[in-house]
C-alpha cells in the first residue's frame, strides 16, 4: 500500500479543503446572517472531517474508536489532540446546530467557534500538514 493510500491521508486532503473553507469564513468580522450560517456550516463539516481523521489515524496506530466522543477521547489520551475538553464541547455545539437553526443559538455557536473551536481545528490542520509533510 502506498502512503497516499493510507485512508488518514486521504482524510486529511478531505479535512483540509473544509478547513480552508472555515478559516476563509473566519475572517469575516462582521457576518451577515447568512454569513454566519455558513461560518457554522464550514465549521459542521470541518469538526466532523477532522474527527473522522483522528479515528482514521488512530485505527492507522492500532486503535479501535467507536463514536466520535470515542475517538476525541482516545486521541486526547494519545496526545494526538490536547485540547479535549474543547472538542468535546465543539462535538455538542456541531449536534446543537445541525438540525435547527436558531439566531440566539448561531451567535453563540459564532463566538465559541472563532475563541475555541477554530483554533482547535487550526492545530489539527497543522499537526497533521507537518505529519505529512514530514
Amino acid at each position: 500500500m502506498s502512503q497516499e493510500d493510507v485512508r488518514w491521508r486521504q482524510r486529511f486532503r478531505q479535512f483540509e479543503k473544509a478547513f480552508l473553507l472555515l478559516q476563509e469564513a473566519n475572517e469575516i468580522e462582521r457576518p451577515s446572517i447568512v454569513e454566519r450560517a455558513g461560518l457554522i456550516q464550514f465549521f459542521g463539516m470541518a469538526f466532523e472531517l477532522g474527527w473522522k481523521l483522528l479515528k482514521d489515524f488512530e485505527e492507522a496506530e492500532g486503535f479501535a474508536p467507536k463514536s466520535p466522543r470515542d475517538a476525541i477521547k482516545q486521541a486526547f489520551q494519545a496526545s494526538f489532540i490536547s485540547q479535549g475538553h474543547e472538542w468535546l464541547e465543539a462535538l455538542e455545539d456541531r449536534n446543537l446546530t445541525t438540525h435547527t437553526y436558531n439566531e440566539s443559538t448561531a451567535v453563540l455557536v459564532e463566538q465559541k467557534i472563532r475563541s475555541t473551536y477554530f483554533p482547535c481545528l487550526e492545530r489539527l490542520y497543522r499537526d497533521f500538514r507537518a505529519r505529512l509533510d514530514g
